[in-house]
């Protein structure tokens, strides 16, 4: 098996022409791209919401004319500068310079296979091993489904994002730090599904009458703690620290905006937890996602999975066959 997982990402397909869609959607299938249609009146709500994207593929004439299709650019770009534009333009001299500082890449419908290159350079530049992405997973759930009594905790498929929006009301991030990387991670969530899922599903341990917004960032800031305790105690061992306390305390933001910068271009690797409560099905699910960013340091072929396996021990002959 390949030590890179195939992560996917979200991008917004915004294309009349059935012939170039049908295009697009096979180069997506081929490129672990997830394409996303929207209607052309609905572009900059969908980008104002929560919709997490990788990029976004226009074209020049999405609109009523080929001057509406790039005025879009330049307004996508002046609301959601980090995400990449990829401009469908089959005649690329009429550019003006403008149009192109918007764009990452131009393309048409006959050398589309030339934007290969260009996703890998703008959404999939870092490098995730699959150990590390799946053992992530793993911890989380654990240390969601340990907080919670009768709750069905699901995860999606991994994936890649380049936006800087925030999901929901309530935002917990802490440091990740060690010799292979420097970075944060964050958890999010709308604080209304979480004051449900709590408050009136009497779904967790600690769960009392009149839950107020402080019980519920307790709630999140806890399963933040355990998770970065977990992804420390797997992922980074005390060499890693060069003999320096790394003991950190959830930093929890609970406030109305979308948006954090972390002051880097890299994308982020995200996953996203889907929690329901079997015992109340009027209820609607709560989602957490999760988010990686190393803006400070990454260096993948680093990381020392500190689980051993039974094999392992087997062969040091700290195990042996009874």
């Amino acid at each position: 098996m390949n030590d890179t997982t195939r992560l996917v990402s979200k991008v917004l397909l915004l294309e009349r022409d059935q012939d170039c869609l049908r295009q697009l959607r096979s180069f997506c299938g081929e490129n672990d791209l997830v394409g996303l249609k929207v209607r052309p009146d609905n572009v900059m709500s969908v980008l104002k919401s929560n919709v997490d994207l990788g990029g976004i593929f226009l074209a020049e004439d999405f609109g009523d004319t080929k001057a509406t299709g790039r005025a879009l650019a330049h307004a996508i770009h002046a609301v959601r500068p980090e995400l990449p534009i990829f401009l469908r333009c089959e005649t690329p001299g009429e550019l003006s310079d403008a149009d192109l500082r918007v764009a990452r890449a131009v393309y048409s419908t006959t050398d589309i296979a030339t934007l290969v290159p260009v996703i890998a350079a703008s959404i999939f530049c870092l490098v995730y091993p699959n150990a590390l992405v799946r053992g992530i997973s793993e911890l989380t759930l654990t240390a969601l489904r340990s907080q919670l009594k009768h709750v069905t905790v699901e995860g999606e498929t991994p994936y890649i994002v380049r936006d800087r929006i925030i999901y929901g009301e309530i935002f917990t991030l802490i440091p990740l730090e060690s010799t292979w990387c420097r970075g944060y991670m964050m958890l999010q969530a709308k604080e209304d599904a979480v004051r449900h899922l709590l408050g009136l599903s009497d779904a967790t341990y600690t769960t009392r009458p009149g839950l107020d917004f402080r019980d519920l960032n307790s709630f999140l800031g806890e399963v933040t703690n355990l998770i970065w305790g977990a992804f420390k105690n797997r992922y980074i061992s005390y060499s890693d620290t060069n003999g320096r306390h790394l003991s950190q305390v959830p930093l929890v933001i609970n406030h109305l905006q979308k948006y954090v910068s972390f002051g880097s271009e890299d994308p982020q690797l995200c996953f996203c937890y889907t929690l329901t409560d079997p015992e109340r099905p009027d209820l609607p699910p709560m989602l957490i996602y999760q988010r990686f960013v190393f803006n400070l340091s990454w260096s993948p072929d680093e990381i020392k999975d500190n689980q051993s396996s039974v094999e392992d021990l087997f062969k040091s002959g700290e195990l042996e066959m009874f």
